[in-house]
């Protein structure tokens, strides 16, 4: 059987370097497809789709709400084909009713352990048109290595440097917070995988480079300094979301090769200050995920929060404003009071007012998100920035003789300066 399977183009944030690391749920779904099955990998934002190229069954992972038009676009045309096509991913139970309109079959929730009766019910003619396990989850224990090798890896690098590879160690998160959808699709329970099977994911990636895209590894202590002990002889360099706040934690982080971290800043608060000192201290850069738009903000607070961020010393910092996703706190609360503007997935991206804010006019926040961008780069632009959080990978990498030096001319010819560990 021949498996096309699509990860859908999508615009990025206007001010994002345009760079694209390698699509995690595509290699992850993969992994639960089985051997015989031929995958035909294309990631439309690098790629062109050739329509008429045959195919027995079609499948499109969607891991963003920006991508669900045109991933119904790409599977109008399928079907008008008589090829049958099936949906997955987060973006695809956020919008499940809606992507039925244009699928022969959805699939909802985690694969492993259930594509094989999927694709024998598409062998005998009898694609049900949903496939709803959201609640029926697999034994975490059962997640293998994702399917890496149906990436074209050339794609993957910015005007020659290697990107990140992205890898999980647990699914679930036992935090509810307002703007996220997790707890709807992956549950409240944290479900770490076997910390041996995880690692030896890590250590079979051909890359030194690694994105932990757990939502958290800030969920349990034990677990992380666990986990974190037995990453070390691998030598990988690493970024990741939040990491517990706790010296023993950081400090065996560190020595893992954490490189460094995604971390929310929502306030002034000196605990923020010094939980950014304590990365820093670690020798672990912060790039601080900022969101604006809350109901607590104001235009004066919006700008005392700017003013903040650049007291603390952020390495980098990514501005959106609060976006009302499907099957989060913050839709249930916005739709439910009649503050949302728009329904056009399409504007979902994070760095569009698609709601009415308390305080201020969506044109007003519009503003604020301008502003925080400009304010924030003013002394130093984007680039320079990301300049300086690459030189701290290839000090770290050079340290322990796991750097690739072809990596330093080309960074230098990427960002317009020579790297000088």
């Amino acid at each position: 059987m021949k498996f096309k399977l699509i990860y859908p183009k999508w615009a990025k944030l206007a001010r994002q370097t345009e760079f694209h690391l390698p699509p995690h749920g595509p290699v992850v779904f993969a992994a639960a497809l089985p051997d015989s099955v031929d995958i035909d990998f294309v990631d439309e934002n690098l790629e062109e789709i050739d329509f008429d190229e045959p195919v027995d069954f079609v499948g499109i992972s969607m891991m963003l709400t920006v991508q669900v038009k045109r991933g119904w676009q790409i599977a109008d045309i399928y079907r008008k084909k008589g090829i049958k096509v099936i949906f997955g991913g987060i973006a695809t139970m956020l919008h499940a009713e809606e992507t039925m309109q244009h699928a022969d079959s959805v699939f909802l929730g985690e694969a492993e352990s259930r594509m094989e009766a999927v694709l024998e019910d598409f062998r005998k003619n009898r694609l049900k048109p949903c496939y709803n396990y959201i609640d029926d989850r697999p034994d975490i224990g059962l997640v293998g290595p994702a399917r890496r090798d149906i990436l074209n890896r050339s794609l993957y690098n910015y005007k020659g440097v290697q990107m990140v590879d992205l890898v999980h160690a647990s699914r679930g998160c036992r935090f509810n917070c307002y703007p996220c959808a997790v707890s709807y699709l992956g549950g409240r329970e944290f479900r770490p995988r076997p910390i041996d099977r995880a690692i030896e994911e890590m250590a079979g990636i051909d890359n030194n480079r690694l994105f932990i895209v757990d939502n958290s590894l800030a969920q349990n202590t034990q677990w992380e300094l666990d986990l974190f002990r037995e990453m070390i002889p691998l030598k990988k360099k690493w970024c990741s979301h939040p990491i517990e706040d706790k010296p023993e934690v950081l400090d065996l982080a560190a020595r893992a090769g954490a490189w460094y971290v995604y971390q929310a800043v929502f306030d002034t608060s000196d605990y923020i200050r010094e939980r950014i000192k304590r990365y820093h201290d670690h020798g672990i850069g912060v790039e601080g995920t900022i969101l604006l738009g809350l109901d607590k903000h104001t235009e004066d607070s919006i700008k005392k929060l700017i003013d903040f961020l650049l007291e603390i010393e952020l390495d980098l910092a990514e501005f959106t404003v609060l976006t009302p996703f499907p099957h989060t706190r913050a839709f249930a609360e916005l739709d439910g009071q009649g503050r949302i503007l728009t329904y056009d997935w399409d504007k979902y991206s994070a760095d569009r007012v698609v709601y009415q804010p308390k305080h201020m006019s969506p044109k007003k926040l519009q503003e604020l998100l301008d502003y925080a961008w400009n304010s924030f780069y003013a002394d130093e632009p984007q680039k320079m920035k990301m300049v300086k959080l690459f030189q701290q990978v290839v000090r770290k990498e050079m340290e322990d003789n796991t750097y690739q030096p072809r990596d330093r001319r080309m960074a230098g010819q990427a960002f317009g300066r020579t790297i000088r560990p």
